[in-house]
């Protein structure tokens, strides 16, 4: 091939979670010979935490979009628009690969603005369809997506349910239009002197090799319901004799009502400060997940809706048992009680599931081995790229 194919690729914004490591991944380790990326996205919220050391680290360059942000907002999204469509002119894709929702808004509408052909792609990471606005706003979302879908060459699920729910449940496009391709990560850092971090975390922690050690990971906002949480730590801690401390690894705009929420349900905590003995450390944003997961001993997601939840994925690649509500893509990754559990997001029935883990070393480790054993062998990040290679070529030589 003379000529490499042009790929741009354009996220929400570089905060960390799943589409910045998804593209990370596909920039650094795509064939270079065949292919040439231009990856751009929008600033993180002030909540966030930046994933500018992950593309640093991993020497990725990239070019951010000042105005383009979670949020909606008129003014800031014409001029992001307006900053694309002036990159698509000077940069002259053969494909543009957008993920997420703001990304794909901006980067599909842009590209009605270009003249010559371009192939359109699009990854759904999760939807905004539920749990995000009111019912009235989410009905001119669907009506928005569905027309873009219809400019759309190509769309990406992560995930086999998530295309049910598209091609069936929101009705965005026609099945043959969707093509599932899971997340792929560098998972192999969660396999690595897993007890020598082990020792190292809980010492930070103040963690006793007695205590099971309860973990959940994400921003603190209201779609990840972490009231949840604290609701299912504060059924255990009255219902074991074990001891047990919960960790809250992440930040958001909902941490002081979820503090509160702590303090009204008389549970103990620390914001930041691991010297204070507490039921529930809130540790802010870290970025040494496999430390804080090799620590763990469960990992819990709460949420209301999902994609596929990167946090389990890790934490299943670290020889840690996760449980989890029944959302989004999540039982396309676990396979309830052979590799973690997949509960009904009913307080009492989730805290049930939960003690059960609590007191039954066993099943913990029956789940946590066969979960690593899965993660590794689906969600490489080699599987990722090779799936997505073949697409694009796929798209380009029309075979």
């Amino acid at each position: 091939m003379a000529n490499k194919i042009k790929i741009l690729r354009i996220l929400n914004r570089f905060n960390v979670g799943g589409p910045v490591y998804n593209a990370v991944y596909l920039t650094k380790y795509i064939n270079t010979d065949k292919f040439e990326t231009l990856l751009i996205g929008g600033e993180c919220e002030s909540y966030e935490q930046s994933a500018s050391y992950i593309l640093n680290n991993e020497g990725i360059k990239y070019k951010e979009i000042r105005f383009m942000r979670r949020a909606i907002n008129p003014i800031y999204d014409l001029i992001a628009l307006y900053k694309i469509i002036l990159i698509i002119y000077k940069y002259k894709p053969n494909i543009i690969h957008t993920h997420a929702a703001k990304a794909g808004l901006l980067g599909r509408f842009a590209c009605l603005f270009y003249p010559k052909e371009i192939k359109v792609i699009h990854t759904y990471h999760g939807n905004v369809f539920d749990g995000y606005f009111s019912a009235l706003k989410t009905k001119i979302v669907l009506i928005i997506e569905r027309s873009l879908a219809k400019i759309t060459t190509k769309i990406i699920s992560i995930s086999n349910i998530q295309k049910q729910d598209l091609v069936n449940r929101y009705k965005i496009c026609d099945e043959d239009k969707v093509e599932v391709i899971p997340l792929g990560f560098d998972l192999y850092k969660f396999t690595d002197d897993v007890e020598k971090k082990r020792l190292e975390s809980r010492q930070e922690f103040n963690i006793d090799s007695e205590t099971i050690l309860i973990t959940i990971i994400g921003r603190v906002v209201p779609i990840k319901n972490h009231k949840l949480f604290i609701d299912v730590i504060n059924y255990c801690k009255n219902k074991t004799t074990i001891k047990i401390k919960a960790l809250v690894v992440g930040d958001g705009d909902s941490m002081n009502s979820v503090i509160d929420y702590t303090k009204n349900k008389s549970l103990t905590y620390s914001y930041k400060n691991s010297d204070i003995q507490c039921d529930v450390l809130f540790t802010s944003w870290r970025s040494d997940i496999d430390r804080i997961l090799a620590a763990s001993d469960i990992l819990c997601l709460t949420s209301i809706n999902e994609g596929t939840p990167v946090s389990i994925i890790e934490s299943m690649a670290s020889n840690t048992a996760s449980i989890c509500t029944n959302v989004g893509g999540v039982s396309d990754i676990i396979e309830n009680g052979v590799d973690g559990i997949v509960s009904d997001s009913d307080s009492i029935k989730y805290s049930e599931n939960l003690l059960n883990l609590i007191n039954n070393k066993d099943i913990r480790d029956k789940l946590a081995l066969n979960g690593q054993i899965k993660s590794l062998e689906k969600y490489n990040f080699n599987v990722l790229v090779k799936n997505i290679e073949l697409l694009y070529l796929t798209l380009i030589n029309g075979k």
